[in-house]
């Protein structure tokens, strides 16, 4: 393997590394040059052209979609495949790949769905999305999943991004509900550690739900096989309004997806479950 990799950050230099271990001859381009002196055993390029000039796959892995023009501005991009590993929008994914395309490059999009300390760690399960030429993706399989799992999402080049904002996007939410959680029993003569097991056991029991949702969606059917419906929740989540305030905890991570929640009862909805609000989120017209 011969790699060239724009980007010697935590997420970078954790990448390079495990392509080290595995042999991988690797040169490395970082703004701040230093970070890429620090890892033993890669070529440190002057500037980012240098790096692309020397291995046919390029690896970019920079802060955002504007780093990633710029560092590649003055770079020969004729003949390689860029791989950009970089956290973008499916549009800004989208436009990356026809600037590519324009500079005769091959272009995958990637999302990671890993932090730095999994890379390099098959039981750790972390994995990146891949979209963009099906053949691209297959001719570079191999050495890309050298530090984790690879995902081929599909050929649209926006694809990966869309995958990785919407499973981060997830556990935004899931954040949100966790926060609030402990906000409310940290107060009282609560053991933390010992809830704490029993808040993720009830969270992967409430996982199966998405497959519900997702058949749902599919089928238009947003009420058959409901247990808990809209009309009960909506009633239960003013029981959860009063115990936060009762606890002197503000319900602001809450009350967003309740007043939807309220929003889709309102319409005439009481039978459905939670499904239905999301077509609320579509761009906020009521249905």
């Amino acid at each position: 393997m011969n790699i060239s990799v724009l980007g010697a950050g935590a997420m970078g230099a954790a990448l390079i590394r495990s392509w080290l271990a595995a042999g991988a001859g690797v040169t490395v381009w970082n703004r701040t040059a230093s970070r890429a002196r620090a890892i033993e055993g890669v070529h440190v390029a002057d500037t980012a052209a240098e790096a692309v000039a020397a291995s046919d796959l390029v690896i970019v892995v920079l802060l955002d979609d504007a780093s990633v023009g710029q560092a590649l501005a003055g770079a020969d991009l004729a003949g390689k495949d860029v791989v950009n590993l970089t956290t973008s929008t499916p549009a800004e994914a989208r436009a990356r790949a026809e600037w590519a395309a324009d500079r005769g490059a091959r272009y995958l999009d990637g999302g990671i769905m890993a932090v730095p300390p999994m890379v390099g760690v098959p039981e750790a399960g972390g994995y990146v999305f891949y979209s963009g030429p099906a053949e691209v993706f297959e001719a570079h399989r191999d050495t890309l999943a050298v530090p984790l799992g690879t995902r081929y999402a599909g050929a649209d080049a926006g694809l990966a991004a869309l995958y990785d904002i919407a499973l981060l996007s997830a556990m935004t939410g899931l954040f949100a509900g966790i926060s609030h959680a402990f906000a409310l029993v940290r107060g009282e003569q609560v053991d933390l550690k010992q809830f704490a097991p029993l808040l993720t056991g009830w969270l992967a029991a409430m996982g199966p739900v998405t497959d519900e949702i997702a058949a749902q969606l599919v089928s238009g059917d947003y009420v058959t096989g409901v247990t808990s419906n809209l009309a009960m929740m909506v009633e239960g989540n003013a029981t959860l309004l009063r115990t936060a305030e009762e606890q002197g905890v503000s319900p602001e991570l809450l009350t967003p997806y309740m007043d939807l929640m309220a929003r889709r009862l309102a319409a005439g909805h009481p039978d459905e479950g939670s499904t239905g609000v999301i077509e609320l989120l579509d761009t906020g017209v009521a249905v």
